[in-house]
């Protein structure tokens, strides 16, 4: 394949707080806490949207989807990322994969990775097998570990069509 590669990384992080709902990947997860946020508060997603737009230099996703608009208060996540990857493919780029790690105390995802995997996908029209989601506590350190808050890494090569 003979194409024009870009490589993104994205971060993001949210506070957690009680009976708020915790949605990960797309998916809702069943616990006590959920992610404080003006939108839904994906941070998986969140930090996806932000690493597609670093591959062309497009900002970050505040600039796009700013916290301060009530256009996008509780929004879906899935819809920023719809939205982003609109950017990235009216430009002539297309997700080759992207590599996404959470860091979470609780509770447990990996049965809601599958899920993930497969929401992501839907919205990004990919196969499945594009999509790593993985996780890892802290072991405890830092807020983290305190479960205080949930963080995710995000990595994305586009190849332009």
């Amino acid at each position: 394949m003979n194409c024009d590669i870009r490589i993104g990384n994205g971060y993001d992080v949210h506070r957690l707080a009680p009976g708020l709902t915790l949605t990960l990947g797309g998916v809702t997860i069943p616990h006590d806490k959920g992610c404080v946020a003006h939108s839904d508060g994906d941070v998986i997603i969140h930090a996806l949207c932000d690493a597609l737009l670093g591959t062309l230099a497009l900002g970050d996703i505040g600039h796009h989807f700013p916290d301060t608009s009530d256009e996008f208060k509780g929004i879906d996540s899935k819809i920023l990322l719809r939205r982003t990857y609109d950017m990235i493919q009216s430009r002539g780029y297309s997700l080759v994969n992207a590599d996404i790690t959470l860091l979470l105390q609780a509770p447990k995802i990996a049965p809601y990775v599958p899920q993930m995997r497969s929401a992501l996908a839907s919205v990004l029209e990919v196969p499945v097998e594009c999509i790593s989601v993985k996780a890892t506590t802290t072991e405890r350190l830092g807020f983290t570990g305190r479960e205080e808050g949930v963080e995710a890494y995000a990595a994305v090569l586009l190849c332009k069509d």
